[in-house]
């Protein structure tokens, strides 16, 4: 059965050689990848990408860490429903309650891709890192029918229940993978497999024993085997569940 790694940025320069990446995933059974971009600078290579690889697909948004002085939104929006057929998300865009920039101006960059998304009835890729509520509270305001994923989740489970009453999934990590994060690992291990989807976030979020090294997203199959670890399900079971997740998620 193949795995899905529902986010990972395979145009980051760190990463190397794109072929190699996707040749190594493939020998162990990752088949399709998620790559959201995170500002102006990355939606052409972004797209590019997803045009030369079948097995990619590409979402465009611009990520809080990346705000500029000037985000280009009309032309995200133009570029978006232009290539509307050839995206699968509005990502990857969120809040971040641990950078400088004040939530107000987060929110400037937020609020118009939450409509984005809506009127292109496309699913969202969230970064909420030290920011679920804040988060909850614009995606309660500001319907967005067609869902999406909250990226990397570490919240509580009260947060997790709030985010997948509004149609999202939560998405599962390297973090598990470290025996320290044992809230997390509680948090996830509650939740039904139903509401999960895999990722890598590479070339960033290294499994345990990897630290200070490049991820990649053959680090998803890692990542599985904690998860069905933590449920105490068979590892196809998280295979075959997580997969149908992100297939139905981003209309694969």
């Amino acid at each position: 059965m193949a795995l899905i790694d529902s986010h990972c940025h395979l145009d980051f320069a760190r990463l190397g050689n794109v072929e190699q990446i996707l040749a190594q995933a493939n020998a162990v059974g990752v088949t399709q990848f998620v790559v959201p971009s995170v500002d102006k600078n990355n939606w052409r290579e972004v797209l590019r990408l997803a045009r030369q690889y079948q097995p990619i697909h590409a979402a465009l948004g611009v990520h809080p860490y990346f705000l500029a002085a000037d985000n280009q939104l009309p032309q995200l929006a133009q570029l978006a429903t232009n290539q509307r057929e050839n995206i699968v998300a509005i990502g990857e865009v969120g809040l971040d309650g641990a950078i400088s920039a004040p939530l107000t101006q987060q929110l400037d960059v937020l609020l118009p891709q939450l409509k984005l998304a809506s009127d292109l009835n496309l699913p969202l890729i969230c970064h909420a890192h030290k920011a679920y509520d804040p988060l909850l509270k614009q995606l309660r305001r500001h319907n967005v029918g067609a869902g999406g994923v909250v990226h990397g989740f570490s919240g509580s489970l009260v947060q997790a229940t709030e985010f997948i009453k509004l149609g999202f999934k939560l998405g599962v990590g390297g973090v598990i993978t470290y025996p320290r994060a044992k809230k997390t690992r509680q948090v996830i291990a509650t939740i039904g497999l139903e509401h999960l989807v895999l990722e890598t976030d590479a070339p960033d979020m290294p499994i345990c024993g990897q630290q200070g090294q490049i991820n990649t997203p053959s680090n998803l199959v890692y990542i599985a085997t904690t998860l069905a670890e933590l449920i105490e399900q068979p590892i196809e079971v998280v295979i075959q569940k997580t997969s149908e997740n992100s297939r139905y998620l981003f209309d694969l």
